[in-house]
């Protein structure tokens, strides 16, 4: 609509500018310029139109390794698209560059009680079903909270009554491991604080995280820092290049464990919804005034790691409301929570409102949905039906209620959940609806 209540006459300009990101063997990210009147925007891959939505950046998915395509873009308005921009080309690469590759196209990641005790009782790694493709051992903490000396101590048998030996855990991970599941160590948890405040604490983490990952033949590593171990400090505003210590001795830390494992080695993160989608809004503190130094401070993390991060499984629970790019809050319960935060994810975002600071989109491969498995497990658990209508809204663009997403992903590589125990606590229901959704 113009000043004077009419209706735009003209289609939009052709794009231009169209680009590529990261590329990998089954994805290529693009983004463009934007043009003025768009509302709409549509990218085509060799002639065929394969994607739509509202932003200025895709990532197209499911693509051949090893593969050439070309890729162009057009822009829309209510009186129709403008023609095909210039025409872009990317080649995939080579299957297994990295540990996403190897998870099946959609994958159940959930955590194992392993070093605890709590109502939902212990389960054995043998007795973890199939489904789940990602058993994360919880957890490995800190000796302090500044030490980064890192310890995973399983549950004892006066705590866990059924615990299983260390020799038949260990042959039960290497069970698994052979049935092309992955088990990883995650650090952190709700009680294990992790400030890596000096590089000796870096160096440490390394050592022991590594002492773990070698002890018991892991695949990788899942960072699940909560509570006050990353906050950013006053005057560290920019994401991209970050200067709290505590940020970026776990950015070097993470990178010298990828370097030393290798390209299958697999690496996850579980922050809360107030580390990540809250950036959006407030990001650290000083330059936009007085709230957390904790807002959005897992986004430089994220960002730097986004070549090597395998999944991506923001906690959609425990979660106070959270703007979405609607520009309207978002609260715990239903699928408009998980649809939001996930299409923040997938589209990118402005980070503290700045429009020429913007975090770039993952790839939906490398994104997971987390969920509490049961009424028991925390807040914000919703009920089956919720979940599928999350997953037909973000891969089929079907059942979406309110919230208007910016494109559909059928690549999205699928759920987490806190706990597997808790699950079978349930009866497995959470088990049963990742199974009956994908197969």
């Amino acid at each position: 609509m113009g000043p004077g209540g009419g209706t735009t006459t003209q289609p939009p300009t052709v794009p231009t500018g169209l680009k590529t990101g990261t590329v990998t063997a089954t994805s290529v990210a693009l983004s463009w310029t934007p043009v003025t009147g768009a509302t709409g925007y549509a990218v085509y891959r060799d002639g065929v139109k394969v994607q739509s939505g509202s932003g200025t950046s895709a990532t197209v998915s499911g693509l051949n390794p090893s593969t050439a395509y070309a890729f162009q873009v057009i822009a829309t308005n209510e009186a129709g698209e403008s023609a095909r921009s210039a025409t872009v080309t990317a080649t995939t690469e080579a299957r297994g560059g990295g540990g996403s590759t190897e998870l099946p196209a959609h994958a159940l990641v959930g955590y194992l009680h392993a070093s605890f005790a709590n109502g939902s009782g212990y389960t054995r790694m043998a007795d973890v079903p199939d489904s789940w493709d990602v058993i994360d051992l919880a957890f490995g903490e800190p000796t302090s909270v500044t030490s980064g000396d890192i310890r995973f101590n399983r549950c004892p048998v006066s705590e866990c009554p059924g615990v299983e030996s260390d020799a038949d855990f260990k042959a039960a991970i290497k069970a698994k491991q052979a049935a092309g599941k992955k088990v990883l160590i995650s650090i952190g948890g709700q009680n294990g604080q992790v400030q890596l405040t000096t590089t000796a604490a870096r160096d440490a983490f390394v050592s022991s995280v590594s002492k773990i990952i070698d002890q018991y033949g892991l695949d990788g590593l899942d960072i699940d820092f909560e509570g006050h171990s990353l906050s950013l400090n006053t005057g560290d505003t920019d994401f991209r290049n970050p200067t709290t210590p505590v940020i970026v001795n776990l950015i070097s830390a993470l990178k010298t464990l990828k370097t030393k494992y290798g390209t299958k080695f697999v690496l996850t993160m579980a922050p809360e919804t107030f580390f990540v989608q809250n950036g959006y809004q407030f990001y650290g503190s000083g330059k936009w005034g007085g709230q957390d130094p904790r807002c959005g401070a897992y986004l430089p993390v994220i960002h730097a790691l986004r070549d090597d991060l395998t999944l991506l499984h923001v906690q959609d629970y425990n979660s106070g409301p959270i703007m979405g790019l609607d520009n309207q809050y978002h609260s715990m319960g239903g699928a408009d929570f998980h649809i939001a935060m996930t299409d923040m994810l997938l589209t990118g975002f402005p980070v503290a409102g700045d429009a020429g600071n913007v975090f770039p989109p993952l790839r939906p491969d490398q994104v997971a949905i987390g969920m509490p498995a049961s009424v028991n497990a925390g807040n914000g658990y919703v009920a089956p039906a919720e979940v599928t209508k999350a997953l037909d809204c973000l891969t089929k663009r079907t059942n979406c209620g309110s919230y208007p997403t910016h494109g559909t992903w059928p690549a999205l590589r699928g759920l987490m959940t806190w706990s597997v125990n808790w699950d079978r606590f349930a009866g497995w229901e959470f088990q049963r609806t990742f199974d009956s959704y994908f197969g």
